[in-house]
């Protein structure tokens, strides 16, 4: 059975991660560079990266679903196992972020993305020339988005993989719903002039360990609930 609760926590956790946050910030500051529109164009341009990284994880979902559905055994104490794995591995998760949070050192395993690719995704982030560009750039730079979010999209997941297929669509677009909700709004407070790129990030850095703590007490609460059976 899948539980709401731990849908919309594994997306939440999903949803504050630095790496993703830091992605967004690279791609509105290029906006910024190349634009003489300025706030017209970080408007669509990330609206229009944020619809790519929705559109690939959605489907990055369909995929991780379908190979639990064959991977996973529908009935047996192998099931069983299997699930309270998946609690395991939050557990995991969660404590590499709290961790990051007592004893921070960028690009951690598990938890944000690997130093030797940020230049690589910041090359792709500067290739972005126009709103338009910044859908294909999405597409490419989510790749580099997986080793850091993937965690929590795996065990949302594997819950989901007992499902129907058709079931699992609304799900998967309810999850990746709130695991965008971040970049909408950043891009919505700076194109508003609410905020400046600088300042989200300036604020990322800043939290950045209080981000790590949030997502691990998560991680490590869903992990326990899931393995203990009380979140089925």
């Amino acid at each position: 059975m899948v539980s709401v609760v731990e849908i919309i926590g594994l997306a939440a956790v999903d949803a504050i991660n630095p790496c993703a946050l830091a992605v967004m910030v690279i791609v509105l500051m290029a906006l910024l560079l190349k634009s003489s529109k300025k706030r017209k164009d970080v408007l669509i341009g990330g609206l229009s990266f944020t619809l790519a990284v929705y559109i690939l994880y959605f489907l990055y979902g369909i995929i991780m679903i379908q190979f639990f559905s064959y991977a996973i055994p529908e009935t047996g104490k192998y099931t069983y196992y299997i699930f309270k794995g998946f609690g395991v591995f939050a557990i995991i998760l969660g404590i590499l972020n709290l961790k990051d949070y007592l004893m921070y050192k960028p690009g951690s395993l598990g938890t944000e993305m690997p130093m030797h690719l940020r230049p690589k995704m910041r090359i792709w982030a500067k290739k972005i020339a126009s709103p338009k560009g910044a859908f294909v750039i999405g597409l490419i730079v989510t790749l580099f988005l997986l080793p850091c979010t993937i965690g929590p999209y795996i065990i949302a997941s594997g819950k989901l993989s007992v499902l129907h297929f058709l079931q699992t669509i609304p799900w998967l677009l309810f999850y990746n719903l709130i695991f965008v909700l971040p970049m909408i709004g950043i891009t919505l407070a700076i194109y508003l002039g609410l905020t400046t790129v600088d300042r989200v990030s300036g604020w990322k850095e800043k939290n950045i360990k209080y981000l790590h703590l949030f997502e691990g007490l998560i991680l490590t609460i869903l992990g326990i609930l899931m393995f203990t059976g009380i979140l089925i």
